[in-house]
């Protein structure tokens, strides 16, 4: 019932951490796995994803936020950088990553005491309960480039204009940045470097597979909620094929888009693209599918069919 509240799910976020899933994927010499290739990486990230996205899509987003992070400084970290990010992640400390803006965006601006931000992040996934945020600064000159800011102060975070249903607990209101310092060390990668295909665009397989996690969990809440009269019904089990149907089509086209990323394949930013398009449409069938077949008991607050 975090929606409902709302608050930030700490207890799951901890749960995540207990287990060792805000490491697994950090880079090596932050303390993360090594696996034997990109590929064998990819896919086991996919699994933990839509794990977590059937569990709860507000943690799932959470935790996509902060594997894409991780990446990040796997990518274009430098060596005290992996040191820092391990002894964080030794304190259980999760990461976002932050690129949208109001106008007139988030400025990296020199003064007489050294490089400082200016401006605020909107949609802030996590704002004021994260322990840090990877964002997007425009410097006075060149391409924008990722700056590690703290992401838990709570007096820069403004959530009253986050009432969404269903996703209230990622917190994703607006975050200011104004007046804080940046250190060189708080520099991640080269200006230029977040926005590099293909890396930037074929990674939407990522929270794609956090939302196939999501219509999975729909299909099973689905299946669970049908009576045996229904169950009987060659309609509804017309229509709980369909939905089976759907959400196997979304993971095949999710599973192979993580492959073709894995390998910076040329063509992933595309084959991405045409996957948000096909899990979106899987997601509104089985939506459809689900309402349809279970009635008014789908749409009561507090059941999961409702919430998902």
């Amino acid at each position: 019932r975090y929606d409902a509240a709302p608050v930030f799910p700490t207890d799951s976020v901890r749960t995540l951490t207990e287990a060792g899933l805000h490491r697994v994927f950090a880079p090596v010499a932050s303390g993360g796995e090594t696996f034997a290739d990109g590929r064998v990486e990819a896919l086991a990230l996919l699994d933990v994803l839509r794990v977590v996205g059937r569990a709860d899509l507000s943690l799932g987003r959470l935790y996509e936020g902060h594997v894409n992070a991780l990446k990040l400084f796997d990518w274009y970290g430098v060596a005290d950088q992996h040191a820092w990010l391990a002894t964080v992640l030794d304190r259980g400390g999760m990461f976002g990553v932050w690129a949208t803006e109001p106008p007139p965006g988030v400025r990296l601006q020199r003064t007489e005491n050294g490089l400082q931000l200016d401006g605020a992040k909107s949609f802030a996934t996590g704002a004021g309960g994260l322990a840090y945020a990877l964002i997007t600064a425009q410097p006075e000159d060149g391409p924008r480039r990722l700056v590690v800011v703290p992401a838990d102060r709570a007096d820069r975070a403004d959530l009253s204009g986050w009432r969404v249903r269903g996703m209230r607990a990622t917190g994703s209101g607006r975050y200011d940045v104004t007046g804080l310092a940046v250190p060189p060390r708080d520099l991640l990668g080269a200006p230029g470097d977040y926005d590099r295909d293909p890396r930037f665009t074929a990674g939407a397989w990522r929270f794609c597979a956090v939302q196939l996690g999501g219509v999975e969990g729909l299909l099973m809440e689905m299946r669970t909620a049908l009576s045996d009269a229904a169950r009987a019904d060659p309609v509804q089990r017309a229509r709980f094929a369909e939905a089976v149907v759907a959400t196997r089509t979304a993971g095949l086209w999710v599973r192979e888009a993580a492959l073709r990323a894995a390998v910076d394949d040329p063509d992933a930013p595309d084959f991405a693209r045409l996957t948000r398009g096909v899990v979106e449409r899987a997601a509104l069938d089985v939506m459809e599918q689900a309402a349809r077949a279970v009635g008014t008991r789908s749409a009561f607050d507090g059941q999961r069919i409702d919430k998902i």
